[in-house]
């Protein structure tokens, strides 16, 4: 091809692309751009080992891998806008790249909610100086406030409890995760947060910040339902967006926001534009239902990246089921899924000791997925099931 692969976006999904496209025998120029100064670091740990203080680092390959592999990693480059007639990426230092194939791996942005007051203290939790930012904090706070019990959410409130923070988790869902995996596992959740100590408090939403007497940092919050919450630090885990605003003057079709966002993709990573294409979290890709949605895990990055680099290269793409996976660590117990449960599906509980439990979702009968927390055989072994979605008829009874 006549002239560079350019991959816009140097975290886990642009950094997987850029080794899948080596492995499967691309030799010509590969530019991985990164907006951030940092190596590319997984973001998993941060809000569990490194806000913790038992990991520093968690960068994902050493300098000397770049240098090895030929690809020209550029950091502290953002992109600001692509020229898809011109072939070009528009970066924010007036120069331009020119590209043969565009692959947009941008991820996300932590959501704000609008209209609080701007104090210290506040945090989201994203890259690696939101983290350094919130440990630095955390060393000397005794009471923390967390808005949203999402999956970000929850381990920084187990994090935290372990640390002997006094932690407020607030939710206007009727439980954790309730969004993702539905009420009756999220209950179990709840369940285990409270027996930590965490003041896991459902229905209720954040109305603004209170600020200290003749000072510019957080010392609590007003709830929804009226009530106040003191605390050192607050942190906001109300989701992500996808970073497309770069891409808004382009030909390259996006997702509606009401929709999820993210930039329109099919089954390998196409966008609508020849010579252009997506993935990671920033990508709603083509699924077997026939509706184009972002998957925001950690294992899809590397399955798609697989997919898009053979398809790019005219290679022989995997044939195997893909089941997806993802798994969250909140206390002592890791919490992992197979397959794609929902919030709407039939939940069966098969399993529960008080602490650790195991949930099949099922729709008309047949298996979707698996939920369990530190059960980890017993999820694994019905992968197969769950990619042939097989009637649950077939395993309960087995479970345990």
């Amino acid at each position: 091809m006549n002239g560079p692969i350019v991959i816009v976006g140097a975290g886990l999904a642009g950094l997987r692309t850029a080794e899948e496209l080596r492995r499967a025998g691309y030799e010509g120029d590969l530019i991985l751009v990164g907006e951030e100064s940092r190596l590319p670091y997984d973001r998993p740990p941060l809000s569990k080992q490194f806000v913790r203080g038992e990991t520093d680092d968690t960068t994902l390959r050493p300098e000397e891998f770049f240098v090895e592999k030929q690809i020209d990693l550029r950091l502290n480059t953002r992109a600001v806008g692509v020229d898809t007639a011109a072939r070009q990426v528009a970066l924010a230092d007036g120069s331009a790249l020119d590209y043969a194939q565009l692959i947009i791996a941008t991820g996300l942005r932590p959501r704000r909610l609008p209209g609080l007051p701007d104090l210290k203290g506040v945090h989201v939790l994203r890259g690696y100086a939101d983290a350094a930012a919130l440990r630095a904090e955390l060393s000397g706070a005794s009471r923390a406030l967390v808005v949203g019990a999402g999956f970000i959410g929850c381990e920084l409130a187990a994090s935290f409890r372990a640390g002997g923070v006094q932690v407020v988790l607030i939710e206007p869902q009727p439980t954790p995760l309730a969004s993702v995996l539905g009420e009756q596992v999220g209950a179990l959740v709840a369940r285990m947060h409270r027996a930590e100590g965490v003041d896991l408090r459902c229905g209720t939403g954040l109305d603004t910040f209170l600020a200290a007497d003749d000072a510019d940092r957080v010392r609590g919050a007003r709830l929804s339902d009226g009530s106040e919450v003191h605390a050192d630090l607050v942190v906001i885990g109300v989701g992500s967006r996808p970073v497309t605003e770069w891409l808004a003057d382009s030909a390259i079709a996006l997702a509606e926001p009401a929709a999820g966002g993210g930039v329109l993709a099919d089954e390998v990573g196409r966008t609508s534009v020849e010579g252009v294409w997506a993935v990671g979290d920033v990508a709603a890709w083509l699924h077997e239902t026939g509706q184009r949605k972002r998957v925001e895990h950690w294992t899809n990055a590397g399955e798609q990246a697989k997919l898009l680099a053979c398809a790019l290269l005219g290679a022989q793409p995997p044939t195997a089921a893909r089941v997806p996976y993802f798994w969250s660590d909140q206390y002592d117990v890791k919490i992992q899924a197979l397959g794609t449960p929902t919030a709407t599906d039939e939940v069966h509980i098969v399993s529960d000791d008080g602490r650790k439990f195991l949930a099949y979702y099922t729709q008309d009968g047949n298996l979707t997925g698996v939920v369990g927390a530190g059960m980890t055989a017993q999820v694994m072994k019905v992968r197969a099931k769950i990619a042939a979605g097989a009637p649950v008829a077939e395993l309960l009874g087995t479970a345990r």
